[in-house]
């Protein structure tokens, strides 16, 4: 999606997304989950980042939008490619908090555990461990047909004057966006025209500020878009004409069976389950996203990446609560019913998060749903050693072993991210770096403790 600015272009929000947009006018053994939660990597650590939510069953497609643009209100617009005629009533805005909530849900996460005594019985510790938990209407449309364009609907909703337009070439319609004060950046022209050999539609979005006073919202809400189409796709080359670098897109995909893939991309999974140094808790928004900026060079920028992947009736550990069955419904999983009781049933959240730009991304993502339902997540383990003053045999192990764990953290950290090993030795407080292997005393003299 996109904002248009009559004077100006930058990415927002939706920055480009389908955003489509026209900016116009280590892990622990046998403890697979759990922890205790610490911090979360939302979308909130990422400037100007956009979040669609796409619900999806057999051809039925339900869309929300969510837009960060800030900035005069007269001033914004959102051009969004569709495969099919829009009428009112398939179009709805919903309630930011929505999205809010399900991005806290599925945010990778930092949990944190503490290493029992080592004297303690087996039995003991096991027991612990289960117990965890514009112009008028007739001028506009006038102008329209002699420039090939057709309004074909128009709609006020909530805050929003919407319109639902189709051309017979792009020129016309790019002629028409722009008299009618969207400015389209340059070389927009052949996106338009490739989305219209596919018989797409545009959905085109203003605020009605007459509307939105009345209403009370300060800020704009998410625009939802419900329709049938056999494509599971998202557009976003629009979004990347006029874009200034690299973009941020998250999509939270809502299916019955399983987690949803990129056919025409790589879809891939994060590192996690993935041991760490303790002082991590107290930088973890930087360590998240030169985690994510080292993936993405390692892939060379053309994959997108898995970051959660869930049955939306429970999670372990918890970064925020499972989504209601009511506020699913709201997000248009349609065959959830809103009154029900307990965790809603047959909902599967598949999170999935790429950098994009028109060099390395110059198709529209295109989806597949599949039937894998394994959980995932973006899952990083802080842990805090054992301080007690036990003197068994298993306790002296834990001793002689532990700066060799340190150690192992320390390096595990600076493959995910590329900090320095030796900075990150320093705030662990693990002294000098290993000895080289020059050093080291000859093989034999350890073979037989002689």
């Amino acid at each position: 999606m996109s904002l248009v600015r009559p004077a100006s272009i930058r990415p927002i929000g939706f920055a480009g997304l389908l955003l489509a947009a026209l900016l116009l006018l280590a892990a622990s053994p046998a403890q697979a989950f759990c922890g205790f939660y610490v911090a979360r990597a939302d979308t909130q650590l990422y400037n100007q980042a956009s979040q669609v939510v796409l619900v999806r069953d057999g051809d039925r497609t339900v869309i929300t939008m969510a837009s960060d643009f800030s900035g005069e209100l007269d001033e914004f617009a959102m051009v969004v490619p569709v495969p099919t005629f829009i009428e009112r009533e398939q179009i709805h805005v919903a309630e930011q908090s929505l999205i809010d909530h399900l991005d806290a849900y599925s945010a990778p996460r930092l949990v944190e555990y503490h290493d029992d005594d080592p004297c303690a019985r087996r039995e003991d510790r096991m027991k612990r461990s289960l117990a965890a938990p514009m112009a008028s209407q007739a001028v506009m449309e006038d102008e329209a047909a002699e420039l090939g364009v057709t309004v074909e609907a128009t709609y006020t909703v909530g805050e929003y004057d919407i319109l639902i337009l189709s051309a017979e070439e792009s020129g016309g319609l790019v002629t028409w966006l722009t008299r009618n004060g969207y400015r389209l950046p340059d070389g927009a022209e052949p996106v338009v025209r490739s989305y219209l050999r596919q018989g797409m539609r545009f959905f085109v979005a203003k605020v009605n500020l007459e509307e939105q006073a009345e209403l009370g919202y300060q800020n704009l809400r998410p625009i939802q878009v419900a329709f049938e189409d056999r494509k599971f796709m998202l557009p976003i080359r629009l979004g990347t004409v006029n874009a200034d670098g690299p973009q941020e897109l998250f999509v939270y995909a809502l299916t019955r069976s399983g987690r949803v893939e990129t056919t025409n991309y790589r879809t891939v999974q994060l590192p996690t389950d993935q041991e760490i140094p303790t002082f991590v808790a107290n930088d973890f928004a930087r360590f998240y996203k030169d985690l994510f900026r080292r993936q993405v060079d390692k892939e060379n920028g053309r994959a997108v990446f898995l970051e959660y992947a869930w049955d939306m009736a429970w999670c372990d550990p918890c970064a925020a609560d499972p989504l209601t069955p009511r506020e699913l419904r709201e997000l248009g999983v349609f065959w959830v019913d809103a009154d029900s009781r307990g965790p809603a049933q047959n909902v599967y959240v598949t999170r999935l998060h790429l950098r994009y730009d028109r060099e390395h991304f110059p198709e529209d993502l295109r989806f597949q749903e599949t039937g894998n339902r394994a959980n995932f997540q973006g899952r990083y383990i802080l842990r805090h050693p054992w301080t007690g003053r036990a003197t068994c045999a298993a306790a002296e192990t834990y001793r002689q072993n532990l700066h060799t764990r340190q150690t192992e953290r320390a390096r595990t950290l600076a493959h995910l991210t590329g900090w320095d090993l030796a900075e990150i030795r320093e705030r662990m407080n693990l002294g000098d770096g290993p000895r080289k292997v020059d050093d080291e005393e000859p093989w034999w003299k350890r073979l037989w403790g002689g």
